[in-house]
């Protein structure tokens, strides 16, 4: 009864023994992601930001903070001066409706996912930290990368990103 069970046991052992293993290294290697993935980043364009504040206002959880003062050349329909664009991902649950509500295509979710901070305060990103991010969009909820075969392999400009 045993001798039989442990015969079993050794038959898997041996039969996976000389198999390409499948796990990776993590740090130093990574697993290709798919091109729709929304990643614990996002990439946000400025000049493409009117602070409209679409992205706030349908934000489920209220985690989008922007605070704009009007500008000098406004005129009727312009852009706002941004003076805050704060994102607590530490709350986000990555449903992208700020994504969908953009009118602009000036935000997009991003496709990495190693962001860790030892406090909360650690987590909210600020408009100075999305500036200088790279700008690798995820094609979640954009079809015209998709389409172009886009899979956030490189940086995109925001000409690049928009359906114009």
């Amino acid at each position: 009864m045993y001798g039989l069970g442990i015969l079993k046991g050794m038959a898997v052992t041996l039969r996976h023994l000389f198999k390409k293993p499948f796990t990776v290294e993590y740090p130093e290697q990574q697993v290709p992601r798919a091109s729709r993935f929304r990643g614990y980043e996002f990439v946000w364009y400025e000049d493409r930001c009117t602070g409209c504040a679409s992205c706030a206002k349908f934000c489920p959880l209220g985690i989008i903070r922007i605070e704009t003062s009007p500008a000098e050349d406004q005129g009727v329909g312009g852009k706002y001066k941004l003076e805050k664009f704060d994102i607590d991902t530490g709350r986000c649950m990555f449903c992208a409706l700020c994504v969908e509500a953009c009118p602009y295509d000036a935000l997009f979710m991003g496709s990495k996912f190693e962001r860790g901070s030892y406090s909360r305060a650690g987590l909210v990103v600020h408009k100075e930290d999305l500036n200088k991010g790279e700008k690798k969009p995820s094609v979640y909820y954009r079809p015209h990368l998709e389409a172009a075969g886009y899979h956030n392999e490189k940086e995109l400009s925001a000409r690049e990103v928009g359906r114009w």
